[in-house]
């Protein structure tokens, strides 16, 4: 299906459609190595289109994916300790994927995985307040110390948000952060006399981890990525 050259240069992320159009009134655009000044033009999958110069292509269409790292894994792509990580747990076609933010070597449960950068960057900023939810198996625990927890500690110099924590039994919670500092939920916690002796992430915004077995991995709808990125 063909489309028109102006909406194309639109969708490889180089400018508006009327940004586009501009570039062409002006001849800046070239089809198939043929100038042109005329935003009436249609091209289609084997067509090429250069601007100043420059072919461009589409952007790949953003994809998310599901992972659930399995224990004693380094989220990285290679680890200088010899210690095995995620992409070791991974099928090819899925090893040039990047991670989104990390979870400690210890740490079980959801870790996404996307081919966007800007995406990746985005759903961990801290000012995105996405909620990330943990269950945290302690070893005691100490109501007011989990009460210090959720007013906001700072630890080490270091300022930790709120935490919003539910107790499930005698040595279980779940936790749920914003700000997903570097091993926040074990530093807040063990400060606040409750130490983690396992931690596993189930959920990441309004995607959840359900019950994806270990060291799988399944994509995510569009749908689903939309709805997150309407959250922040």
């Amino acid at each position: 299906m063909k489309i028109r050259v102006a909406k194309f240069i639109s969708e490889c992320g180089i400018a508006s459609r009327r940004a586009a159009e501009e570039m062409i009134a002006s001849g800046r655009v070239a089809v198939n190595g043929v100038q042109i000044t005329s935003p009436v033009c249609f091209v289609g999958d084997g067509d090429t289109v250069a601007v100043d110069g420059v072919v461009v292509s589409r952007r790949p269409d953003t994809l998310l994916y599901a992972f659930h790292k399995p224990i004693n894994t380094m989220t990285t792509v290679r680890d200088p300790n010899g210690r095995k990580t995620i992409y070791d747990c991974l099928p090819d076609e899925y090893k040039n994927l990047k991670y989104v933010g990390r979870l400690d070597y210890k740490t079980t449960g959801l870790l996404l995985l996307t081919n966007d950068g800007e995406l990746a960057r985005r759903l961990t900023l801290p000012s995105s307040n996405i909620p990330r939810t943990y269950i945290a198996t302690v070893n005691n625990i100490d109501k007011s110390g989990l009460m210090r927890a959720r007013n906001g500690v700072t630890v080490d110099g270091i300022h930790y948000s709120p935490m919003v924590i539910e107790e499930i039994s005698s040595n279980e919670l779940r936790v749920t952060i914003t700000t997903g500092k570097k091993n926040e939920v074990r530093i807040v916690l063990r400060a606040c006399g409750c130490p983690v002796r396992k931690l596993h992430r189930i959920s990441y915004g309004n995607i959840h981890l359900g019950g994806l077995p270990v060291g799988k991995i399944k994509k995510i709808s569009q749908k689903t990525i939309d709805v997150m990125l309407k959250t922040f």
